[in-house]
């Protein structure tokens, strides 16, 4: 019985583990790097008391005084950028509606630099097929691929709704996509590396979906 029972979850797990790889093959099919989602008048706007804000550690995380954010992996130039190095950027607003995978929705503006601007600056090498993010909360991460990640709706924001991001929703930096459920947009980020390969993430190696598109 003992061995039945086994047997039945071993192809459970095996059945699960194609219709992943099917639902990721269909995802990756649909993805356009050049459509962009609906820019939502101010109208729309979630009040902010109201856009659920979350993170993994006890208490709400704070960046430590040296805080900066490391750039690194395949890239000739490998980085670190403060606040300021960023906010000198090329900037993007964008007022957007958020999608979380519990169910819920919401609608805020954020604005800050393209990865894309990031990778430019870096000069990421052509062997580089995805970008791993990394966060201060109780080392949350997550992986991305590559196309998600240049997408130009997809940003390190540093701003929410006209004024700096407050710490409950990922201050000093987090990263921000139109194309990617709410739980692949790492908050606290204090890293980000270009990569050969994925290396999974925080929620994904718990059994959630790895691309988890919009």
């Amino acid at each position: 019985m003992a061995l039945a029972g086994c047997d039945r979850s071993s192809a459970a797990k095996l059945f699960l583990g194609a219709m992943s790889a099917w639902n990721q093959r269909v995802e990756q099919a649909l993805f356009s790097p050049t459509r962009l989602a609906p820019e939502l008048p101010p109208s729309a706007l979630t009040p902010e008391e109201a856009f659920p804000s979350y993170f993994i550690a006890d208490d709400m995380p704070f960046p430590p005084d040296n805080w900066a954010l490391k750039v690194g992996g395949l890239v000739a130039r490998p980085a670190v950028f403060s606040l300021d190095d960023l906010k000198r950027m090329p900037r993007t607003d964008m007022r957007v509606r958020h999608h979380c995978v519990e169910g819920w929705s919401a609608v805020a503006g954020w604005h800050g630099v393209r990865l894309s601007e990031i990778a430019r600056a870096v000069g990421i090498d052509r062997r580089a097929l995805f970008v791993e993010f990394r966060s201060f909360d109780a080392g949350y991460w997550s992986s991305w691929d590559i196309e998600s990640a240049m997408h130009p709706q997809t940003i390190l924001a540093y701003g929410m709704n006209g004024h700096p991001l407050y710490p409950d929703h990922g201050a000093p930096l987090r990263l921000y996509s139109t194309v990617k459920l709410g739980y692949k947009m790492v908050k606290y980020l204090v890293e980000v590396n270009f990569l050969p390969e994925p290396t999974g993430g925080y929620w994904e190696d718990q059994g959630y979906e790895w691309f988890a598109g919009v």
